[in-house]
């Protein structure tokens, strides 16, 4: 009996061997393909939410644009509470602002407030964190979206001089990604950490630059109709964006906010205003799918299944 019991230990382990070698010769991409066919998307958001914002010239133009799509798209109900507009503003400012003036905090110790959005420039910056905790205070329900920008003067200025003279059209979409690379993870890690704290998902990240970036890959390699260069996207060297950034930026708020694709609706108020004749429709799904697929792409904006923080 010991003896066969020894038997049967040994080829226990010789199978569980076995199969550890084999899941070690499974070719990486069949893993990645069976990982992306069970990786399910969030069900859409159909009842309007309630939003405030915080913002600054990169961010604050966003709640007229999520209001003219909800209507396009059919969704009632949604209201913008109200939203906090200061220039070139950390998100820290916003929280400072004099509590017998501050909306922000006001609105959102009614626990009315469905979406706070947020867009921090550069971390550190406290003031996401604070926004945060105040929210779910008043509503557990809360969801902070926070909207990270394109890169001013196309440089990340923590670690890179504000360049004397922008050239929007000389910079190839591979040294976009290279520039904009610690940025993006200061703010899924900080993101991330937020989550940790509230032990559950409460913050989301809308990729909004990530698309802006494959926008002006889609410029430089000529597929973007009605946009001859990157120049069309920006009024200044600092990278306000005109009306076509605005839409895609939009698509993207949109998207997260209400988990859903904007593929399809029509053309949005903001992109009229490019003038681009015949060739608007075209430029306009283009924009939709852009935005679609970064939101879908990034872990941390709550349209695909989040796993437990």
């Amino acid at each position: 009996m010991v003896a066969h019991g020894r038997t049967c230990f040994r080829w226990r382990v010789s199978v569980a061997a076995l199969a550890l070698v084999a899941a070690a010769l499974v070719p990486a991409g069949r893993a990645d393909a069976q990982e992306k066919k069970d990786d399910k998307l969030a069900e859409p958001i159909t009842k309007g939410q309630r939003v405030f914002t915080c913002g600054h010239s990169f961010h604050v133009w966003v709640p007229g644009i999520v209001a003219d799509l909800c209507k396009k798209a059919d969704i009632t109900g949604h209201v913008q509470l109200g939203t906090s507009s200061i220039g070139g503003s950390r998100v820290i400012q916003h929280w400072d602002v004099a509590d017998d003036k501050n909306k922000a905090k006001e609105q959102l110790k009614t626990g009315k407030v469905d979406v706070l959005t947020l867009s921090p420039i550069f971390l550190p910056d406290e003031g996401v964190e604070n926004f945060t905790k105040l929210a779910v205070e008043h509503n557990p329900d809360v969801r902070v979206l926070v909207q990270p920008i394109w890169l001013r003067w196309d440089v990340y200025e923590p670690t890179t001089p504000r360049p004397d003279k922008v050239d929007h059209n000389a910079i190839t979409g591979a040294e976009l990604r290279k520039r904009h690379e610690p940025y993006f993870k200061s703010i899924d890690e900080h993101v991330g950490e937020l989550n940790k704290k509230q032990g559950k998902t409460v913050v989301y990240v809308v990729p909004a630059p990530q698309a802006v970036i494959a926008l002006r890959e889609k410029i430089i390699a000529g597929e973007a109709p009605g946009l001859k260069s990157q120049e069309d996207l920006f009024s200044d060297a600092l990278g306000h964006g005109k009306p076509p950034l605005q839409a895609l930026v939009g698509y993207c708020n949109f998207a997260v906010m209400y988990r859903r694709s904007p593929v399809g609706l029509p053309v949005p108020d903001v992109l009229k205003q490019a003038k681009l004749g015949d060739q608007e429709e075209k430029l306009n799904r283009l924009l939709q799918e852009l935005a679609w697929d970064a939101v879908v792409q990034h872990p941390l904006s709550g349209v695909r299944r989040e796993a437990k923080p």
